[in-house]
């Protein structure tokens, strides 16, 4: 799954067969796919864990804002030497692109958010809830058919998510609520994504977005910059509402990775996505979990205990489900 990235996969035909006798072409573009699913996922871990670094001393905002401009030069600098040139960011439906930007950034924000007051591992499990939500709102908001198997597995999702959350328990954080609402924000911004993609190009949806970012970021800015709201708050909020700082020499680097990252994984996912079908493609981006894992316990000294692994396995293991049994509907 994207974490909470500003593109969104396109969605391509099942393929008929990736069995015996099917075509060079096929296997080569099956190939390509999955590989970037992977490095994508590798690189979003990647952005994760700067985020996570950096959430002590800059505001959430003022990091997206930054990672937003680097992220529309990357755009622009593969744009324009395309022939078309501006012309592939030109849109017909503006609205449309504002709410998805609108639904991408609130994504963004919570998720991050819940980052920087859960640890690493549990916060990426708790936002994979987001092909169960996919699912559930595809059947209001798109009109599509659930079977009962899916609609299970939606349950089941949810229960890892239950597992996690530990209401009531000394334990309980309501960060852990962030993923959930990001899941949630995400799983709009994606069946928003299936309207646009009739019409839109990819460049034009990946730019449309920055754009908004650039916009929404620099505004909370000017409102919340002084800190005046986190002194004395949660984590989450803090991260938030943080005060605005030039960033120092040495987190440059950092800053200049989240940016390269944000882009480069935006792209990788949109391209795996397109070369194979999306029923291929999803569980390949569930190598993000155990990296989650390995980034938490060298970097943050964290490791998930017992229950934390039985949701994890609860909402990974039911997300797996679901792309396998669309993968079955599919070709049925």
């Amino acid at each position: 799954m994207s974490r909470v990235e500003q593109t969104a996969p396109v969605e391509a035909p099942i393929l008929p067969g990736m069995e015996t006798g099917e075509s060079d072409s096929a296997r080569r573009n099956a190939t390509i796919g999955m590989a970037s699913a992977v490095g994508a996922s590798v690189v979003f871990s990647v952005n994760d864990v700067c985020f996570k670094f950096l959430s002590g001393g800059y505001a959430l905002h003022e990091l997206v804002l930054i990672r937003a401009l680097i992220g529309i030069i990357v755009m622009l600098s593969i744009v324009l030497p395309v022939g078309g040139g501006l012309r592939l960011i030109r849109t017909r439906r503006p609205l449309l692109h504002l709410f998805r930007a609108l639904m991408i950034i609130c994504s963004n924000l919570t998720y991050y958010a819940g980052l920087a007051a859960l640890p690493l591992a549990d916060g990426v499990a708790i936002f994979y809830v987001a092909p169960m939500m996919i699912t559930a709102l595809s059947v209001p908001l798109l009109g599509e058919r659930v079977g009962p198997r899916r609609w299970t597995a939606v349950c089941v999702g949810l229960l890892g998510v239950i597992v996690m959350l530990r209401p009531g328990g000394a334990t309980f954080d309501y960060a852990a609520l962030l993923p959930v609402a990001s899941a949630f924000f995400y799983a709009i911004s994606n069946l928003t994504a299936r309207r646009l993609g009739a019409t839109e190009s990819l460049p034009a949806m990946t730019f449309w977005v920055q754009v908004t970012f650039v916009i929404v970021s620099a505004s909370m800015g000017l409102f919340f910059g002084d800190g005046h709201l986190a002194e004395g708050a949660h984590p989450s909020v803090a991260f938030l509402m943080h005060a605005w700082a030039w960033p120092e020499l040495r987190d440059w680097p950092l800053l200049l990775i989240v940016g390269f990252a944000s882009s480069f994984s935006g792209m990788l996912i949109a391209q795996a996505y397109s070369k194979a079908p999306a029923a291929m493609i999803a569980p390949f981006e569930y190598v993000a979990m155990p990296i989650a894992v390995f980034w938490g316990l060298v970097v943050f000294g964290q490791f998930p205990d017992a229950v934390s692994w039985i949701g994890i396995a609860l909402i990974c293991g039911a997300g797996l489900y679901i792309f396998w049994r669309e993968t079955v509907v599919g070709r049925k």
